[in-house]
């Protein structure tokens, strides 16, 4: 099978030397582009189906340059990427004589009859708009080289790491290779060895952030040729052993990594401060009164709301997930904060208007603080309230200093209104600590996390 086909290609490259001497008059001084590229494009000397006759395998050079990247689409995880894919190869049948006073041919009117690499464009997403003949240049040179440029603009289905959202940096791939011919008659190279993709002058990023890119050949374990798991039927049988065959073989293939970076400085406008700011303010609580009933519950119930609505605003545009993301922690102990707030109300509300334990009635003005389990004579001594057993059948109480012989120290429980106080003074240190606690865990874990993605 192999000696006939070099047998063909030698044969052609023969006819294509003697033609080219033959027909050198017709590229002499005076001679349009076009009325060359008819000679050059003549049934007779020429057939587009048929590979460039070079010795080896036919070297199609690539270079990709940047144009535009748009903004990116965080509910579907898509980004916008124009650019110009610049291929170039070498085809003998295209060499035209020096005595032409043209450097390089046009001829993108003759795009339909030149030979041109089936170059097919994998794991993008979509194309955003049709290949029209103004989106492309062809250059045909003196010595048979030809320079192929297409504008592209694709819409680029990228993976990024939703549990950590929006501390991710979304990467988004692309591949190119040739759909029909295998790697032994075409082999596509990076351009002067290129491992990054040039970037135009006039780049305009319109928000999309492009931190880092690569270029390399593609991992063959990845490659959608080399899939060969196609599910058998009820007899045992593959229904796609044809296809399978057509498709699976070693084709050369070239890859793109765009490595994205997310917009911190809006998420933390838009997101993290509101976030802190709303759950500090329901921390105010702590510094009123128990009994400040309306301005308490007004406090409470308007952060929550207000919670609420900031986050269900923002979570309508985000990609919709079945893992825990970051987002979903920050919302969730938040509101955890913004609740126990509000219970704690509850809980001081409730303690402050209970009974007291005792008979001690407090006058208005009285601080049942300092004045619960003491109560100060005339000449300004505490004295205790005891228990005497020599009052009669029946113990009494009555305060330290007057005189009883035999006297069992009873001591009173706290008041209500003093408790309710007390649970305040702890919710002003408990409350405010470890919410600093929790951001600050939560900012260097999950920038840990960027870190260490940067660094792959």
């Amino acid at each position: 099978m192999g000696q006939p086909w070099m047998l063909v290609r030698a044969a052609a490259i023969l006819l294509v030397t003697r033609q080219t001497l033959a027909l050198s008059d017709i590229f002499e001084d005076g001679k349009s582009d076009k009325e060359i590229l008819d000679n050059l494009l003549r049934a007779t000397r020429y057939d587009k189906r048929l590979l460039p006759p070079v010795q080896e395998t036919v070297k199609v050079d690539v270079s990709v340059l940047l144009l535009s990247l748009a903004s990116p689409d965080e509910s579907s995880l898509k980004y916008e990427v124009e650019f110009l894919l610049q291929q170039q190869w070498f085809d003998p049948r295209l060499k035209y004589s020096n005595q032409s006073r043209y450097d390089f041919l046009n001829a993108i009117h003759h795009h339909n009859d030149i030979w041109l690499p089936d170059t097919y464009f994998i794991m993008h997403g979509d194309f955003k708009d049709p290949l029209i003949p103004m989106h492309f240049s062809l250059r045909i040179y003196r010595n048979g080289t030809v320079f192929y440029s297409m504008r592209r603009h694709l819409i680029l289905s990228c993976q990024g790491h939703l549990n950590i959202f929006p501390f991710d940096d979304p990467e988004c791939s692309f591949s190119l290779e040739s759909i029909s011919y295998e790697m032994k008659s075409i082999k596509y190279v990076w351009k002067n060895d290129e491992d990054v993709l040039k970037k135009s002058s006039s780049l305009a990023t319109l928000n999309a952030y492009l931190i880092k890119n690569q270029t390399s050949e593609c991992n063959q374990k990845n490659n959608w040729r080399e899939d060969g798991n196609v599910p058998a039927d009820d007899d045992g049988h593959h229904g796609c052993d044809l296809c399978q065959k057509q498709f699976k073989g070693n084709y050369s293939c070239l890859g793109v990594r765009l490595i994205f970076t997310r917009d911190r400085a809006f998420y933390f406008t838009t997101v993290f401060i509101p976030g802190i700011i709303l759950v500090t303010s329901s921390f105010i609580t702590f510094w009123l009164e128990w009994n400040a009933v309306p301005a308490r519950v007004m406090i409470g119930v308007t952060t929550m709301l207000n919670f609420f609505t900031t986050s269900n605003g923002f979570r309508s545009t985000l990609p919709v997930v079945s893992n825990l993301t970051a987002m979903n922690v920050w919302d969730g102990v938040c509101m955890c904060f913004i609740y126990a707030s509000l219970l704690e109300f509850v809980c001081v509300n409730y303690v402050g208007r209970k009974r007291p334990l005792h008979n001690v009635v407090y006058r208005p003005g009285e601080n049942p603080v300092i004045q619960g389990d003491k109560k100060r004579d005339s000449t300004g001594v505490a004295n205790e309230i005891v228990s005497c057993t020599n009052c009669g059948p029946n113990p009494c109480t009555h305060t330290a200093n007057n005189g009883c012989a035999a006297e069992v120290r009873k001591k009173e429980p706290p008041h209500p209104i003093r408790v309710a106080k007390t649970i305040d003074v702890i919710a002003r240190i408990t409350f405010p600590t470890a919410f600093a606690v929790f951001l600050i865990f939560f900012f260097y874990h999950y920038s840990s996390y960027t870190h260490s993605d940067s660094h792959k």
